[in-house]
């Protein structure tokens, strides 16, 4: 009887169009207060519990770095280094987007977030060089759904609050599906342009692809400190999350300069051109530095549990090779390629680091307050206070089904039923599909995962394997209407109709869920790598 009330009055709520964390926790504290023997003083113990939790606190975090990195111009350079890797293929620059998209993906763990950043640039890109605007919007949609399948994820962070699993686990398993999803876009586009005669992007040679590289490193190299550091072993998900937050807010305001009170001011000056001896002392410094910085980052995750190995050895080991790189790079710069200039153009690059640190120091303190700081620290507080009240809601709900043993009952009768762990994940994959077309994917998952968790168990599915293929749905459930967010998100920054969206993206959408049958029944994909570095998880039934 509790059961049949509890869903009763989470979907009669839903279908009222009351907000979905006002339904979880409303309809829980009715069941608990008239229907169940629990008592009311557990409502207020779940919720103080919930926020007490130690991994949902990487999701502020996250959100945070997904905005700084949003704001600045990571996008725009991500997509010239994607652009310059599979550009001048047939489709070339869809293909690009979609690569665009992963890297982006890596950065902001929000589709949403993804298909605002890469596909305000690269929509307008793909129609400039022929391209319909109905292709370039059903490629972004589809391609934008990558931001919660790889890692670092919200979604993923989610489901591993809600199971209690490995957020490591998680975040590893994503990777290779990430790809395949990528890869597999990828195949579409390009079969699509050969018969509808797509063009090509000019190859610009490995220079354009350095360069392009070179750009967006800064960006990119937060998913080496992301992943890199937890699975280092140097911090766990939710302090890489801060980490994170602090690096984007370092990067957007102080390096990239694309926000902030220095938002504008370029590095070198218009005098400063490549080959003056300014230029090549400061960037052969600037390489050197950055080759150090890279360095001792990367040797400390992967030697932090080595004994014979101190900070001081790998700190004269990047000295020295960064010495190296800074007289390469003289070298090859200088007309002459005399060794002998190096201390001219060193001394000459002085006066651009001492412009450009005092530029710094000036404005410190105002980047915290400025404008646009307060505009990236509002629209996350936004986000971030939605989702953390779904998701407290949500725990209190999970706490209900726990309580009633609604889980162990659904169990005991699918197993009578004679369902196998084959037609358990059908069933699974038909309720997400079908609940990701009205839910928002937190909210979602949070109301299936704590129900359909312990059968998986019983029915031997990996706690890891179970989660991505929640994940992949929530993924295809963000792009069919009508609650699809980002259909929404794509028509908004196209103008189009959400209808010619929907149809835009319905090739790609196929694409999807074949995508989906091979990551629920292929299950090394995604547990291969959890295996491989961290061993399975454990769990208790």
């Amino acid at each position: 009887m509790e059961t049949g009330i509890l869903f009763a009055l989470v979907l009669g709520l839903l279908f009222l169009g009351v907000p979905v964390g006002v339904s979880l926790g409303l309809s829980s504290i009715i069941v608990i207060a008239f229907f169940s023997e629990d008592s009311m003083s557990s409502v207020a113990q779940q919720l103080f519990t919930a926020s007490q939790n130690y991994t949902l606190l990487a999701i502020p975090f996250f959100v945070l770095a997904s905005a700084f990195m949003s704001t600045g111009g990571v996008a725009r350079r991500i997509i010239r280094f994607s652009i310059a890797t599979v550009g001048h293929f047939r489709g070339g620059l869809a293909m690009a987007s979609v690569l665009a998209c992963m890297m982006f993906a890596a950065l902001s763990g929000s589709s949403p977030a993804t298909v605002v950043a890469i596909g305000t640039i690269a929509i307008a890109g793909m129609r400039q060089v022929g391209y319909s605007k109905e292709f370039a919007a059903g490629v972004i949609a589809n391609a934008g759904t990558l931001g919660i399948l790889i890692p670092p994820s919200i979604v993923m962070v989610v489901y591993a609050a809600a199971t209690n699993v490995s957020v490591g686990r998680m975040f590893l398993a994503g990777v290779i599906p990430g790809i395949v999803a990528g890869l597999m876009l990828m195949i579409a586009i390009y079969v699509i342009a050969r018969r509808r005669d797509l063009p090509a992007e000019e190859w610009k040679g490995f220079g354009e692809l350095l360069n392009g590289g070179k750009e967006a490193g800064w960006g990119l190299f937060l998913i080496v400190i992301i992943i890199g550091g937890i699975y280092g072993g140097v911090f766990t998900p939710t302090e890489a999350a801060a980490v994170a937050a602090v690096y984007a807010f370092f990067i957007a305001l102080f390096i990239y300069r694309d926000m902030g009170p220095m938002a504008g001011r370029r590095w070198l000056g218009e005098d400063e051109v490549r080959g003056t001896p300014a230029h090549i002392g400061f960037s052969a410094s600037v390489y050197a530095l950055a080759f150090f910085f890279v360095w001792m980052v990367l040797s400390f995750f992967a030697t932090a549990d080595w004994e014979n190995v101190t900070a001081a050895g790998r700190a004269w080991t990047g000295l020295a090779f960064s010495l190296a790189v800074l007289v390469a790079y003289s070298v090859w710069r200088d007309p002459a390629s005399n060794p002998a200039n190096i201390p001219r153009f060193l001394y000459a690059g002085l006066p651009v680091w001492g412009r450009n640190l005092a530029l710094m120091g000036r404005h410190f303190v105002g980047a915290f307050f400025h404008a646009d700081t307060r505009k990236v620290m509002v629209d996350s507080s936004r986000t971030i206070i939605m989702l953390m009240f779904i998701i407290v809601n949500a725990l209190l709900f999970a706490h209900v089904l726990t309580a009633e043993r609604i889980p162990q009952a659904i169990t005991t009768l699918m197993v009578d039923a004679g369902f196998t762990w084959f037609t358990f994940l059908i069933a699974v994959n038909l309720l997400l599909l079908l609940g990701g077309q009205f839910m928002e994917p937190s909210g979602l998952l949070l109301i299936v995962a704590p129900v359909v968790f312990p059968i998986a168990m019983e029915l031997g599915v990996d706690p890891i394997h179970l989660g991505i293929i929640m994940v992949v749905n929530m993924e295809i459930g963000m792009i069919t209407p009508p609650i699809g967010l980002n259909l929404f998100v794509t028509s908004g920054i196209t103008g189009m109709s959400l209808i010619r969206v929907v149809r835009a993206a319905a090739p790609f959408v196929a694409v999807l869920l074949v995508f989906l049958v091979l990551v629920t029944y292929v299950p090394v994909l995604s547990t291969a790598l959890p295996y491989a570095l961290m061993g399975p998880e454990m769990t208790t039934r």
